[in-house]
Order: C-alpha cells, then structure tokens, then sequence
C-alpha cells in the first residue's frame, strides 16, 4: 500500500514540472532570427513567394514552366502539348483574311491580326501546327473552345483565352523586335471608334507580305580540300527546275530573315539574314534528293562557276520557249545529247492539229495550208527552213512565211 502511495505522489511532482515548462514557454516571446540584408537578394524573395503560391495553387511549377524558379522577364513556359495533333492540309485561302481579337477585357481595345499573311508563311516554319497546336479533322477549332475567357478558374494548368492569345504571339515577336509593347498591337479603348476600327481592319485586311527577294546565285565557301567553292544558282532551281521553297526552306521560321539586328532605313527594311551553324548533313540534306548519286567535285569547284549557257555548252541557243522549261522536259533523267528534231518531243504534232505560232511566226494565209515539208525537208525542223521549192526570189530569214508574234515573257513563281 505504501508503494501505491509512493508512486501516485511521484507522478503528482512529475506533473506540476511539466505544467510550469509548459506555462513558461508559452509565455516567452519568439525571438526573431536575425537576417542580414546584404545577403537577401531578388532571387531569394522570388524564390520565397513562389514556394508559397505553389503551396496556395496545388500545382507544381514545372506543369507549365520549364525552370523550377522562373520570372516575370524569363517565364520558360514548356510549348503547348501536341500529342493529340492531327494533321489536316488547309491551303492559306481556305481560312479567314482577319481574325479580330474582341475577347479582350481592360483598357485595351481588340487586335486585328492578319491570318492570311502568317498562313501563307507558315510552310516554311512548321505549318498550322505553329499556332493550332490541337484540331480535329474538321474545321479548324478557334481557341476559345478550349481556353477558357474567364482569368479564375479551376484548371489552373492551361492557360485562359488571354494568355493563350499573348504567348503564341509573343514568342515569335520578341525573337525579331526587342520591344514587345502593348500598343505595338492593342489601342486604348478610349481611343478606339467603330471608325477607326473599321479603317483598320481595311489596312490589315488589303496588307500583304513584301516580296521575298530571291537571289540569283549563292556562293558557299567550304573547307573542303578538292573544291572550296560550291556555286548555287537560286534563281535556276527555283524558275526552271520548279522547286518550291519549302523544299529547302522546311524548318525555318520567322527570325531567319526578320533578325533582330536588321537594318531600318526611312521607310524601308533592309533585312540581314541570320547566320546559323549547320552540320554537313544538315547542309547537303536538301540537295540530296536530286544529286544524292553524283559526286562531290558536281557541285565543289576550286573557282566560282560561271552561269550555265546552253549555246556554249551543248552548241544550241535557246528560243525563248525553250528557256523557261525544266532541262528534264527535253533530256530526261540523264543529262546528255537529244534528238533535235522537234517532233521526237513533240510526237503529237500532226499537220491540221499544230498551231505554228509557238515557233514564234505566226503564218499568213498562204502558208497556213501547204504541207510541213514544202518549208521542212524531211521533216527536219532543226535546219533552218527553205523557201526556193515555190520560191526564186524568197530567203529565210530575210523573208518570213507570216509574222513575228509578240513575246511577253512571265516569270514562273
């Protein structure tokens, strides 16, 4: 019984201690941990208040930045997911010219962007695909169908209507124009009338992108030991071999010609093309697909090549019909001497069906009815043609079976 006694006086004590440490500490004032300023920095701070919004947003930073820590002036946003992309076609005519940008709350009025312009650039610089980075098989969907005009929301993971609008466009912006202000594209509210608006969205609608200027030739300077100099003459690939641009240009977007340290002078734009490190592969990749079987000293020369001439080459000048057409029309696959007899092209070219003008001459009555080889012997329509079978006094090409027709040359594009 004495035990019992003993040990409930022992708890007794033991719990009056606790109690009066207890009271003592909650009696005591936090002591504040000394920080030194010299030692805070932005960063800190920056870092401190996004460990707390990440906590009050129940999201984790890195859904939609690519830093642990971004900022206001380098917010690493992770690009736009494109798994569920399917791939359509839509030619730049099938969409709008303008799309008006009205869902816009503020100060700032709605911005008229010119579809039309960006579409028709857009195959150079990964197509729809750039902006729609999700569609269906059918139409196009607009952005509103996905991102909500609401700035709260739930799903705090995709970006609202605002943001979506300003990050596909900013992107692209700021890589060529180191100012991306607001009235770069919005005007005040208070500024803005029906009128205004309307003139301006007649000036974007009309406005079409300037001419890219194509150069004639290119010359490559190369390191290579058996021909340092490779001689690419634009203007032939692109007018008489008929490549299209995108056929080189495939993976270069906006920045390849609009650089930021591009040249204003008045009114105009002399703009600087970007160098950019490329890779031999990388380099002979477009030209692989016509010239993969030839050798490298085809293109590499140890001087910079004069511009082919069909008269000094092959001994045949051209006439104007034939100079615009691919070398591929008259020699095939293998460059290499043809027939010069224009019907072993021309195999379709009967007398009563030939229409005698694409020669140049168009026949006056006289001629129109007579047979090919009273002017033509033997059918040989690479000799110049004669006339003394009806004619004593008539010599070509002094004399002409009809007259000159007018040449009005096109340039293909």
């Amino acid at each position: 019984m004495k035990k019992f006694y003993l040990i409930v006086i022992i708890l007794a004590i033991a719990t009056v201690g606790l109690s009066s440490k207890w009271q003592d500490n909650k009696d005591a004032k936090p002591q504040k941990k000394s920080v030194s300023k010299a030692k805070t920095t932005k960063t800190g701070k920056e870092k401190s208040n996004q460990q707390k919004m990440m906590k009050k947003l129940y999201t984790n930073c890195k859904t939609c930045h690519t830093y642990e820590y971004p900022t206001k002036s380098d917010p690493a946003l992770v690009n736009c997911p494109r798994s569920k992309m399917i791939s359509v076609f839509h030619r730049p005519e099938e969409g709008p010219i303008i799309v008006k940008m009205n869902d816009i709350y503020g100060k700032y009025g709605p911005v008229i962007f010119s579809h039309r312009i960006h579409s028709e650039m857009s195959e150079m610089s990964g197509g729809c695909n750039g902006c729609h980075h999700y569609n269906t098989t059918g139409p196009v969907l607009k952005c509103k169908k996905c991102h909500a005009e609401e700035r709260k929301r739930e799903d705090l993971s995709k970006p609202d209507l605002n943001a979506a609008y300003h990050r596909q466009c900013i992107n692209c912006h700021r890589q060529w124009n180191r100012n991306v202000n607001c009235d770069g594209c919005h005007k005040l509210k208070e500024n803005d009338s029906e009128q205004k608006i309307a003139i301006l969205v007649n000036a974007v609608s009309n406005a079409q992108h300037p001419e890219i200027p194509h150069p004639e030739k290119v010359v490559y300077e190369t390191k290579y030991n058996k021909g340092k100099f490779v001689t690419f003459f634009h203007d032939e690939h692109n007018k008489i071999f008929g490549i299209q641009c995108i056929e080189c240009h495939r993976d270069e977007n906006c920045i390849r010609c609009h650089d930021i340290n591009r040249l204003k002078k008045g009114n105009n734009i002399s703009f600087q093309q970007k160098k950019i490190h490329k890779t031999i592969d990388e380099h002979h990749k477009p030209c692989v697909a016509c010239h993969q079987k030839q050798s490298c000293d085809k293109c590499h020369k140890s001087n910079i090549m004069d511009r082919f001439n069909h008269t000094i080459t092959a001994g045949w000048a051209l006439k104007h019909y034939h100079q615009t057409i691919s070398c591929n029309k008259c020699h095939g696959g293998k460059i290499g001497k043809v027939n010069r007899n224009c019907s072993s092209c021309h195999k379709k070219w009967e007398l009563g069906n030939f229409n005698h003008s694409v020669t140049g001459i168009i026949l006056n009555e006289n001629h129109k009815e007579i047979d090919c080889e009273s002017c033509h012997e033997n059918k040989n329509y690479s000799v110049k043609p004669v006339c003394n079978s009806c004619h004593d006094d008539k010599n070509y090409p002094k004399d002409k079976p009809g007259r000159i027709k007018s040449i009005r040359v096109v340039s293909r594009k």
